[in-house]
């Protein structure tokens, strides 16, 4: 049998954002839409709609990516 933590697969977990791509943070909707300016060492700042900018902590908070 293979134990794997949450920890190892929270550090595998691969972000698939770019700059320049539309998220909403699902926890907080009234926040509007985001747009990704830049993703380091799993924080990922946002500019959002109706509060400005966020840095998210990928690791805690899962941003949904908006599809064209």
């Amino acid at each position: 049998m293979i134990f794997i933590s949450i920890l190892t697969i929270s550090k595998l977990m691969i972000l698939d954002f770019e700059p320049g791509d539309k998220v909403i943070n699902p926890n907080n909707k009234d926040w509007g839409t985001g747009q990704v300016q830049s993703i380091i060492n799993g924080k990922v700042t946002v500019n959002f709609e109706n509060v400005g900018k966020k840095v998210i902590n990928s690791k805690i908070i899962q941003l949904e990516k908006l599809h064209k």
